[in-house]
């Protein structure tokens, strides 16, 4: 990911309940919408238990706005009425990134 610093990480941290009724569908549909929103840079997740989301953007008002977003809000209620038992969101501010590639 090439952008200008600093930049925004969203980092969502949680546990999934036993209901999966529309998860993965949602899930899919929500990253789709995410990549869509103005100021959104990419995303990575991993689950082993504990699921890790985290969407970069170019500002904190973009974040903001993907927040209030309709479809999203919906399915942030539907998280927490069925898939979460636990989440946590942490707001990042990026200023330096490197990485190692083979």
């Amino acid at each position: 990911m090439l952008v200008n610093k600093p930049y925004y990480a969203v980092i969502f941290s949680n546990y999934r309940t036993d209901v999966d009724e529309g998860y993965n569908e949602t899930a899919i549909l929500m990253e789709e919408l995410a990549r869509k929103q103005p100021g959104f840079l990419e995303f990575e997740s991993a689950r082993s238990g504990l699921g890790i989301s985290v969407s970069y953007w170019k500002s904190m008002e973009a974040i903001a706005n993907w927040k209030q977003q309709l479809d999203h809000k919906l399915a942030q209620q539907k998280g927490i009425s069925d898939w979460y038992s636990w989440y946590k969101v942490r707001i990042c501010e990026v200023q330096r990134e490197y990485e190692f590639k083979k």
